[in-house]
């Protein structure tokens, strides 16, 4: 669903968001007819849903929350964390845009007043009878998608290894490595993660390139000159579309239902990985898992990955003085009917907000996505669902606009005494809005609107 608002004022709402220091207000919550929420019985359950598969020993997560003992130390503030609906962490705004995700993992209203009025009882235990059971300890690396259900990768692509110091400066490994394919195959969906648990320390992204065979390479492959200008020879032959970008803590890309990203017999992915310093020497590299389409049901459209920018002036023009909250935005024109699938937010340690919208031909405005409390700690995939997929017409401007947090406030900040400007190390900053689109021919798109007109003109009314 897509919400339709006023631009104006937008920065206003944003930047009181980040600057605010007062507690959010708390979540009330009743215990219920049955008495007292207790651990064993009401907040195990959830914990093992929600929380677990990063809170285990060996994960990401500097605790786990398994058992009554590793949670009743932590209960305070597992009350904060989840009242103000920093973790798990799912930061995307829930009053605007897109609110139906593939992906989601964030608490329900419900959770959140068990949780919150479990800690207001005292934290109690209750029956160790009433423990589900035990969910087993994931004891190496995982793939997200599978145990989401989707079985494991069809096709496992390693990058290599490499050595980071304990001490160094940012670092770029590019490796380029074969794509194991003897035929065409189209993947529905992929998962890159660190090849190690350790890797995770050092790892800030990974992003794997197609390199196209010349035999094959076609504009509609590459996806150059689709939706945003016209690309020459030389522009087919050098360019890389990208696979997947991935960052510290994101998941998998799933692409929308009869879509997909096509695979060719000579192609290789070109890595760029980018490791930075964790205060111990870490051996580690990437792992791109690839999930296939069978045989036999290929889908009929492409998705492409776009990286919407946050600078309308360029690299240089991002300026974010020292102890302030600054912003910045810019505009991409859509030249061809576009849906867009999922939005990652992508910054460094400063940021904090970032909002997407769509300006339409006829001058409307349209919220896609908005975060206000971006971490970077977890660069979190928001993969909306078929049903709620937005299309917009050509001509259509995307509006991105985002905020940085350069003060004492933000925990991530190493030093707000610092000017920051754009870069790729992890102490410089950028923005950008990772989005998977797929492009509609104008028959495609009227029969998309139309289909889904009825529905969403209704809702759109109501609000």
């Amino acid at each position: 669903m897509i919400v339709r608002k006023l631009h104006v004022g937008w920065r206003a709402l944003a930047i009181a968001a980040l600057v605010a220091t007062g507690p959010r207000p708390a979540l009330a919550a009743e215990a219920g007819a049955s008495g007292t929420v207790t651990f064993s019985k009401e907040v195990a359950p959830i914990l093992q849903a929600k929380c677990q598969s990063c809170h285990e020993p060996g994960s990401i997560a500097p605790m786990p929350l398994v058992t009554y003992q590793d949670v009743r130390p932590w209960a305070r503030s597992i009350r904060e964390r989840v009242s103000r609906r920093q973790m798990p962490p799912w930061h995307i705004d829930r009053s605007v845009g897109v609110q139906k995700f593939k992906n989601d993992m964030s608490l329900t209203d419900e959770q959140i007043a068990t949780i919150v009025a479990w800690v207001d009882a005292g934290a109690p235990q209750g029956d160790p009878k009433d423990l589900p059971p035990a969910r087993p300890v994931a004891t190496s690396l995982y793939w997200q998608a599978e145990r989401d259900g989707y079985g494991p990768p069809d096709i496992i692509i390693k990058s290599g290894e490499s050595t980071m110091p304990a001490l160094h400066q940012d670092a770029w490994w590019r490796p380029v490595v074969d794509i194991p394919v003897t035929e065409p195959r189209w993947a529905r969906m992929v998962e890159i993660r660190p090849s190690n648990l350790k890797g995770r320390k050092i790892l800030h992204h990974s992003v794997a390139y197609q390199v196209l065979n010349p035999d094959n390479v076609d504009a509609v492959n590459t996806g150059i000159g689709r939706g945003f200008g016209a690309a020459t020879a030389t522009d087919l032959i050098n360019s890389r579309p990208m696979l997947m970008e991935w960052a510290i803590g994101k998941g998998y890309d799933r692409y929308m239902d009869g879509t997909g990203k096509l695979l060719m017999p000579g192609e290789r992915i070109a890595w760029d990985e980018h490791i930075h310093a964790a205060g111990e020497e870490i051996t580690a590299g990437s792992e791109l898992g690839i999930w296939l389409y069978p045989q036999g049901q290929e889908p009929r459209k492409r998705s492409y990955l776009v990286p919407f920018s946050g600078l309308k002036n360029g690299p240089n023009a991002l300026d974010i003085p020292p102890n302030q909250v600054s912003s910045t935005e810019g505009f991409t024109l859509l030249k061809e009917n576009t849906l867009i699938t999922n939005f990652q937010p992508h910054f460094h340690l400063r940021g904090k907000a970032m909002l997407v919208e769509a300006i339409l031909p006829d001058g409307r405005t349209e919220t896609i996505s908005y975060v206000q409390d971006f971490d970077f700690r977890w660069m979190t995939n928001y993969i909306y669902a078929d049903d709620a997929v937005p299309a917009f017409p050509k001509g259509t401007i995307i509006h991105m606009s985002a905020w940085y947090d350069n003060t004492a406030n933000n925990r991530n900040n190493p030093d707000p005494n610092q000017w920051v400007g754009y870069g790729d190390r992890t102490v410089d900053e950028m923005a950008h809005a990772w989005m998977n689109v797929v492009y509609l021919s104008d028959e495609e798109y009227a029969a998309w609107m139309a289909e889904r007109k009825p529905k969403g003109r209704a809702t759109q009314d109501q609000q």
